[in-house]
């Protein structure tokens, strides 16, 4: 075993929390695994991990010699891809994750011309609105809208996403206009939630003369796909939270209309995540830059945020 093997070994055991979980990503034994983390120790003569029956946990020096291995095998990893680049074509799967606006409006119409120029490589597009699990389904990335909640997950900015609340024309007629978030809550407006197992939103974040606030919003329709709710809110039956490039058309066309203008929605992160590993797959990076160029330059000042 290597010192280099060790030190990645320690990596993911600490961004997984679980020797078995790096195992099964290192495709190693526990074992192998715990093997490599005691080596490691009594070379450092520390202890990295708190060890228990039930859990573990890394000690003040883990933490520590942690920022420093990513450091180390980033550098070296870079290095090695480089070196690939040059030397193989880019062959294999790719696994890759988005929303459903996102992936169907942004990333999968991309896809072939990232293909046509990789013809080795195949991509496994999945697009769902609810959590994604990148380590336990096998991702090589993921696209996403907000912030993570896993902090071990490496993230790279695309975009601040301009939002807007908006509804069908005859659903204004019937229910009248609503000025700001306050009328949304006083005047019991049907509001469309974007909602699934384990979801931690049930606000709307609006900026108000104060500064950002949650409006806790109710109504009768819920679901985890993000394009029932604009069919919804296009057939008037309420107000729908949506990012502005998924409903430009709509807005366009006069199909739907912005409300509650007093208060907007404010903007929402779109991001990549991946792990260490992953990020130095040298398909992994090159896809990734290749997505987030193209995207980042819709959503760029001047641009029309209408991507195609």
């Amino acid at each position: 075993m290597s010192y280099f093997d060790n030190i990645r070994t320690f990596v993911r055991v600490y961004e997984l929390g679980s020797m078995s979980a790096a195992g099964r990503d290192l495709r190693i034994s526990s074992a192998v695994t715990s093997a490599r983390i005691s080596q490691l120790e009594e070379h450092l003569g520390v202890r990295l991990f708190q060890r228990t029956t039930r859990s573990l946990s890394p000690t003040e020096h883990g933490q520590s010699f942690y920022r420093g291995a990513t450091e180390i095998l980033e550098a070296v990893e870079s290095a090695e891809a480089q070196i690939v680049n040059v030397t193989e074509n880019l062959k294999g799967s790719l696994y890759v994750a988005a929303p459903l606006g996102v992936g169907r409006r942004l990333i999968a119409p991309r896809v072939p011309e990232f293909l046509a120029e990789y013809p080795e490589v195949s991509v496994r597009l999945r697009l769902s609105d609810r959590k994604i699990d990148l380590t336990t389904e096998g991702l090589d990335l993921a696209f996403f809208l907000g912030q993570p909640e896993d902090s071990n997950l490496r993230m790279r900015k695309i975009a601040d996403v301009d939002r807007v609340l908006c509804a069908a024309p005859a659903y204004i007629a019937r229910r009248g206009m609503p000025a700001d978030g306050n009328a949304l809550i006083a005047q019991g407006h049907d509001c469309l939630n974007l909602r699934f197992p384990g979801a931690q939103e049930f606000q709307w974040r609006l900026m108000t003369p104060d500064g950002p606030r949650r409006f806790a919003v109710t109504g009768r329709y819920e679901s985890d796909d993000g394009d029932v709710l604009t069919d919804w809110a296009l057939s008037g039956q309420g107000i729908v939270l949506k990012p502005r490039f998924e409903v430009a058309d709509h807005l366009a066309s006069g199909a739907l209309v912005p409300v509650a203008e007093a208060t907007p929605p404010a903007p929402i992160q779109m991001a990549c995540l991946f792990t260490h590993r992953r990020r130095q797959d040298p398909k992994t990076r090159i896809f990734m830059e290749f997505m987030i160029e193209r995207i980042a330059a819709a959503f760029a000042p001047g641009a029309a945020q209408e991507p195609r």
